[in-house]
């Protein structure tokens, strides 16, 4: 049970504005997130790829927060927060935008290229939201506050899903066609193009969303905005990170959770597809993942006020486990319905990890410790392309191959299930501590 934490303040009164400002940026990824999760099935089908040429967009996407997640740290550790959402925005937009020409050259590496260049701004965000909202009141309530303001992830999540599902996917031709691969060339390049710019309209969109938001805050004053203290050398705070046992612990379960997260939601498609499901359809099943996943948030939030963070990361933990092993050994809707479920015990996850493994550091320690977390989300870039690697074993189908008479699809969610054995083993040393 928590007794402190009743006591302080989770929020002052002079912190709700900047509060929600910086909130809001959680909705704004998470709706970059949701938005692309889909396009995997979507480019699989449009360009005629294989599952693990498709993980390339993950791999794209995620791939940026680990490239520029440091930097961004460095950036911020010399100017301001304000500043690094500043540029957050800017480069989040820019990427955006560059659907546009990729559209028009309708080469997949140049959609991977926008996706690549929006997480470069990303991870900006990410590096300066999170330990801003931990270092807006007492550090004591910092995890509490963390996953208040995480709610505002899947809120933007729902709404990009819905983008996804009712702007994109039902609007695929390609989709529509059972045997697109077997139409004549001049047909597939028609399909193909018209489907490209479905794709790109959405992105474009946010693009422009995201620069008026970047105005907006560009015009507004943030307090805290500014570190006064004299900064020791970048060497010197990173030997410091990695000689902390639990610091390096944290940092392996956020590359674990991440991946765990972004295979059960990128997948979903292709479990669904197993079943005869088409994606539009499937996006159905994402989407009540999301108001699970948003539930879950709510009420772990609400329960941390009375029990230890670690303690609920634990049993969250174990929930995923079994939630994952059903998802493998169910071969009927019920293993669906588990994968979908799964999304209920991913909720806390994040934010539990980031408070707990930055919870003891000091002010500088806890910036650049927080660029550590945040190229953890890299987990979403290698994992995903591995369980791609894993569904193809057999072919470019998702049931090839059976062992136990169970398909290869479904033997794929093993990944995750481990992700979770490793975030139980860390809680698990949390609460031994």
């Amino acid at each position: 049970m928590q007794t402190r934490q009743n006591k302080v303040p989770t929020l002052t009164k002079q912190m709700l504005l900047p509060f929600l400002l910086v909130s809001a940026l959680f909705a704004l990824w998470g709706f970059a997130n949701a938005v692309t999760d889909p396009m995997v099935q979507a480019f699989k089908k449009v360009l005629e790829l294989s599952n693990s040429q498709a993980a390339w967009v993950q791999m794209a996407f995620y791939g940026g927060y680990f490239c520029m997640a440091l930097p961004a740290a460095i950036f911020v550790r010399k100017y301001t927060y304000k500043h690094g959402i500043i540029v957050g925005l800017a480069l989040y937009g820019i990427g955006a935008l560059l659907f546009y020409p990729a559209a028009m050259t309708e080469q997949f590496w140049f959609f991977c290229l926008g996706l690549y260049v929006l997480t470069f701004g990303l991870a900006f965000l990410e590096t300066t939201a999170n330990p801003y909202i931990i270092a807006m009141g007492d550090p004591a309530t910092g995890t509490r506050r963390l996953n208040f303001a995480q709610a505002f992830n899947p809120v933007g999540s729902l709404l990009g899903l819905l983008v996804a599902q009712q702007f994109v996917l039902k609007k695929l031709q390609s989709d529509d066609i059972a045997a697109f691969d077997t139409l004549d060339e001049i047909q597939k390049i028609a399909i193909r193009s018209a489907d490209l710019l479905v794709i790109r309209d959405p992105y474009v969109v946010l693009g422009l969303v995201v620069l008026v938001y970047l105005v907006i805050i560009g015009l507004l004053k943030m307090p805290m905005s500014k570190n006064k203290e004299t900064l020791p050398p970048l060497g010197v705070t990173l030997v410091n990170l990695l000689r902390k046992k639990f610091y390096r612990m944290g940092v392996f379960a956020q590359v674990f959770y991440v991946g765990a997260q972004i295979m059960c939601w990128t997948y979903i498609y292709q479990y669904a597809e197993a079943k005869g499901i088409g994606a539009d359809q499937a996006a159905n099943y994402q989407f009540i993942a999301f108001i699970l996943f948003l539930i879950g948030r709510a009420i772990g939030t609400y329960l941390l006020k009375d029990f230890r963070a670690s303690n609920m990361l634990r049993a969250f933990a174990i929930f995923g486990i079994l939630s994952c092993l059903g998802t493998i050994f169910f071969t009927s809707s019920a293993g669906l319905y588990a994968l979908v479920i799964t999304s209920f015990f991913m909720s806390i996850m994040f934010p539990t990890i980031y408070g707990e493994t930055l919870k003891d550091l000091s002010s500088d320690d806890t910036m650049v410790g927080a660029a550590g977390l945040v190229m953890a989300i890299v987990g979403g870039a290698l994992m995903p392309k591995l369980q791609g690697d894993l569904i193809d074993i057999g072919g470019n189908g998702v049931s090839d191959i059976f062992w136990l008479g169970i398909p290869e699809v479904n033997w794929s969610f093993i990944l995750p299930l481990l992700c979770f054995v490793y975030i139980w083993f860390y809680a698990q040393q949390l609460i031994k501590q």
